[in-house]
């Protein structure tokens, strides 16, 4: 087996979200090791400026890169929407994939009509690339934006249902979505989950929307792009046993491990988590 084939697959996010990238990566390759790195210590990005999230987004990727990775997976909403053009370029020949298309390809699949409705952070909503995205897959889409800063801290501090879940999500939320009664056939049928913190609210978002409402996460589909795209490039592992997992945070290991324990969906010890500065 060739160097290249045994080298992790590199994930990188502001935070914790990134996870659920990493629990789909895990469970569509499980012989692949990954290597993630968050920058808690900068969370959120979804309120900075452009320049500045490219600026952290490069620096990121560069920690992961010299620790040696064999693809980067930016498993950040807002990191894909304002870097990705500038990460290609900067690392080529590196495969670099983003969350945006891969997630953008399973909502146009996912709606019946046509009508999307977009939530992700500030940053993401302005840049414009989920929204764009859609429409080049299906140029008939009528798609919604509404940027829902407050559900990353939700997630972080591990708050997933309950009233005031409930509550924040409908502040944000019900004027696009028609109760049962008022609801049409031109109201939006498809939630896209724009940021990888959000699936953890899905319970809520459910209540909120209406169960008629299909959400989709872009995690699974991203985890497909990436096993096509290694195997295009000759980079697949293909050996047998599982991969090796490594965890590196910006700062402070144990709310790290404390909450990535839920996005993982399984427990994650602090003494596996290694405090890296970029």
């Amino acid at each position: 087996m060739s160097e290249a084939k045994q080298l992790p697959i590199g994930l990188f996010d502001s935070g914790m979200g990134g996870l659920t990238v990493f629990k789909a990566l895990a469970q569509e390759l499980p012989t692949e090791s990954l290597l993630y790195l968050g920058d808690t210590a900068r969370l959120p990005y979804g309120t900075k400026a452009p320049s500045t999230i490219v600026r952290y987004t490069l620096k990121a990727a560069q920690r992961l890169v010299d620790l040696g990775i064999k693809m980067l997976v930016v498993a950040c909403n807002t990191a894909t929407a304002a870097a990705l053009p500038t990460l290609r370029t900067h690392f080529a020949p590196l495969p670099v994939l983003g969350v945006v298309e891969p997630g953008a390809q399973a909502a146009a699949l996912a709606s019946r009509n046509g009508h999307i409705v977009v939530i992700a952070t500030e940053a993401t909503i302005a840049g414009g690339a989920y929204q764009q995205a859609i429409v080049r897959l299906r140029p008939d889409a009528v798609v919604i934006a509404r940027a829902c800063t407050l559900f990353v801290p939700l997630a972080e501090e591990g708050w997933m249902d309950g009233p005031l879940v409930e509550g924040v999500a409908r502040r944000y939320l019900e004027d696009i979505f028609p109760n049962q009664d008022r609801r049409q056939r031109t109201s939006p049928d498809t939630l896209l989950l724009g940021c990888t913190h959000f699936p953890l609210l899905q319970a809520a978002l459910q209540q909120v929307v209406g169960s008629h409402v299909r959400i989709v996460d872009s995690a699974a589909t991203t985890a497909q792009h990436v096993a096509r795209t290694l195997k295009a490039c000759d980079l697949l592992h293909g050996g047998q046993g599982a991969g090796v997992y490594k965890f590196l945070t910006t700062d402070n290991a144990t709310r790290f491990a404390r909450t990535g324990s839920l996005f993982l969906g399984r427990p994650l010890d602090a003494k596996e988590v290694a405090v890296v500065d970029i």
